[in-house]
Order: structure tokens, then sequence, then C-alpha cells
């Protein structure tokens, strides 16, 4: 079993390069076939952006935000084109949440809008790289892809504590050496730990697996390390990461 990396800096984020020729970097993004996800509930606006991309990219995409993070945390997308309107999953909170964590924060979001703009300065406090109104412009967008995945990351240098909800599963062994697997919900994030709510009852100084969406992406593991209330229907505990599978769920920012 491999063992999770311990600490260390996180992914650093993109910074659009100035200087590139859109016609050449389109060209080589076609022989490194980099990949996009695109997050649309409208089935037909998906096959339309699908066969206008196609030739260039490699292609992934749901309807259901809910999916869009593990997908994202799983096949690692070079660029994430996100539809502002869908049921479910608010489309801000997971721009915030994708452009918040180390494994997904390094991918440049572009958001798809049937509405004006007056949503663009918010999304893009959010983190968004970009926004695009529809009718989509598919020889700017084609522009701004090739340019953004060929773009060079830049370092982050501060930590810091993100209010996210993320759905986590704990996994570990009670002190009388039974396994337990608890469901968890986090209210804010930082490099170095959570805080989460839970239903099930830990113990103090319990070490868990932490675990991210179904199917599961391990993300490493957590002490407890303090319980800020006891209520018995949803304790809330703080979490000390001690070890990352691959790096720190929330990156280090400048």
């Amino acid at each position: 079993m491999r063992k999770p990396s311990q600490g260390g800096p996180g992914i650093t984020n993109r910074e659009l390069g100035t200087s590139l020729n859109p016609a050449k970097i389109e060209g080589d993004c076609v022989r490194y076939k980099a990949r996009i996800l695109i997050v649309d509930d409208d089935d037909a606006m998906r096959a339309v952006v699908k066969e206008r991309l196609a030739g260039t990219y490699e292609i992934i995409d749901t309807a259901f935000p809910e999916d869009a993070l593990v997908l994202a945390v799983e096949k690692k997308p070079d660029a994430i084109l996100l539809d502002l309107s869908m049921p479910g999953l608010s489309s801000f909170e997971l721009c915030q949440t994708l452009s918040s964590l180390s494994f997904t924060q390094q991918i440049p979001v572009f958001i798809i809008s049937g509405g004006d703009e007056r949503n663009k300065a918010f999304c893009q406090n959010l983190g968004a790289y970009m926004y695009f109104t529809k009718p989509v412009d598919f020889s700017a967008l084609k522009t701004a892809l090739a340019s953004a995945v060929r773009s060079k990351p830049i370092e982050r240098r501060r930590d810091m504590r993100v209010q996210l909800k993320l759905h986590l599963t704990l996994k570990g062994k009670r002190n009388d050496g039974t396994d337990f697997e608890a469901p968890a919900a986090t209210e804010n994030v930082s490099k170095s730990g959570f805080l989460c709510t839970c239903s099930t009852a830990l113990e103090d100084e319990a070490t868990v697996e932490v675990c991210l969406g179904k199917p599961e992406h391990r993300l490493g593991n957590a002490r407890l390390v303090r319980v800020v209330t006891e209520d018995a229907l949803a304790p809330r505990y703080g979490f000390k990461f001690t070890g990352f599978w691959e790096e720190p769920l929330i990156s280090t920012i400048g």
C-alpha cells in the first residue's frame, strides 16, 4: 500500500500567458490532447460543446454538478467548462470549491452563462478563470482554452481557511479494535485540517482515513484534535491532517 506523503506545499494554480500564439497553441493541444471537463445539465448544450471541441481536446462530461468535484479530482482535466444555471449543487459553490481545493485549484474554470454579465465579477471573485455568455463564441473560447492549458503555474505562499461543504467519509478503528465508517460534512477546510459535522460519536484523538465522494477518493489521514460541540445529533469535530495520499486538500495561497 502506498504511504501518504507528509505535508509539503500544495499544488499551485495557473497564470495566463500573454505572449502565446493561439493558432500554434491550439495545434499543440491537438498533439497532446488536453482534457476538458464539461459540467452542464442541458444535454443538447453539452453535445454542441463536445462537437465543437472534440477534435482538439479529450472530452469528459457530466450533467450532475454533484459529480463534478470527484471527476475533477480523479480525471485531472486541464480545464473545466461550468454552466452557471443548474439544479442541485449551486454552480457558484462548485466554482468556489474547485478554485479553493489544492486538488483542483490549478484547473482553470470557464463559466458558461445563459444570463447577463452581472455575475461575471462575482464569479471571478469566486475563482473563475473566464466568463462566457450564450450563445458561446467558440472561436474566442478555443483561443482562451488553448492559452489556459499551456499557462505556467505560480506558487502560492499563504495558508488559508475556506468555508466549504464537502461530503466526506471517515474510516478508522475504535478503542476496542472494531472498525467504523462515518459520513461527515465539512464546514471549513484549510491546508492543515478541517472542521466537520459527523453523526457518529468519535473517541478522543481518533485517527481516521479521509475519503471524498462516491466512488471514494482517498485524501489522506487525520487526527481528531478538538470537539467543538457535543450535540448528540450532529457533533462537530476539528481534525488535523497527519498525511496526504497526493497533496494537501487546501493549498497555500498568495
